[in-house]
């Protein structure tokens, strides 16, 4: 089944290689360049001092050439996929949980609502002074941006299943386990691919903040470094690389979890 999923996802990517709709997209994003590039060259007072693309691609040019630029984007990518990871392995089971249990709900879910409106980027000055090292800090405010938006979106999803699918097994004698199995667990996953891709873009952010914070490594020390030293196209460099980073991640999750939910296809 799997193996069919894949197959299927595949050519859905080779459709849409030549699609109307990528063709479209290339342009629109041409086209910004392009106008982006004149506004530069003629001085528009409304981009200030910003780069043009040709600066930008001769800085990227130079960077691409150098070890250190490849190992900013490792060092931000380990950040996150362990943060990130941790944030679901703990976070979904909690949020099936809560969503299945009102009992585990009326106790733990108070003390996630008094947590969760806290920004992640508050914990980044407590988490260096907490935690023993600068990366395991950056991994744990990783995971806080990921945690809260999975158990959230889980509980949400889990109570928004219609009543009369549950009624519906357990007129036909499904006991609690079967319910949780094959009623509200398969109805949750649409909700738990949510709160990942939610997440993914969250501990993007968190992560770029901390490491011009408490590190000397990564994209988001690069584009800070950029800019303490006054080399506005590495700025711009560090910000596209980062947005490029959180697309192919969120993308991946996207892709990840279409297997999982084959009908979420036809949407």
């Amino acid at each position: 089944m799997i193996r069919l999923a894949i197959n299927r996802q595949l050519k859905k990517i080779a459709k849409t290689v030549r699609s109307k709709t990528l063709r479209r997209g290339v342009i629109s994003i041409a086209g910004f360049f392009i106008i982006w590039e004149l506004c530069a060259r003629f001085k528009v007072p409304v981009l200030g001092t910003v780069p043009s693309p040709t600066e930008v691609l001769r800085c990227l040019a130079d960077q691409i050439t150098e070890a250190y630029y490849w190992h900013s984007w490792g060092s931000s990518m380990v950040r996150i996929l362990t943060g990130f990871a941790i944030a679901q392995l703990l976070g979904v089971p909690l949020g099936l949980l809560l969503g299945f249990s009102r009992k585990a709900r009326e106790i733990i879910f108070p003390l996630i609502e008094l947590m969760r409106p806290v920004p992640p980027l508050a914990w980044v000055p407590v988490s260096v002074i907490f935690w023993p090292s600068a990366e395991m800090s950056m991994i744990f405010v990783t995971f806080l941006g990921a945690f809260f938006t999975v158990v959230l979106n889980i509980v949400e999803g889990i109570a928004a299943i219609d009543e009369r699918y549950l009624r519906a097994a357990s007129s036909l004698g499904a006991g609690k386990s079967d319910i949780f199995w094959h009623v509200m667990l398969p109805a949750s996953l649409p909700s738990v691919l949510v709160g990942m891709t939610v997440g993914m873009g969250i501990t993007w952010c968190v992560v770029v903040a901390a490491e011009m914070i408490a590190t000397n490594t990564g994209l988001g020390y690069l584009t800070w470094r950029g800019y303490v030293a006054g080399e506005f196209p590495m700025i711009v460099v560090g910000m596209l690389s980062i947005g490029l980073a959180g697309y192919l991640s969120s993308g991946l999750i996207r892709r990840i979890g279409l297997i999982f939910t084959p009908w979420l296809e036809s949407r």
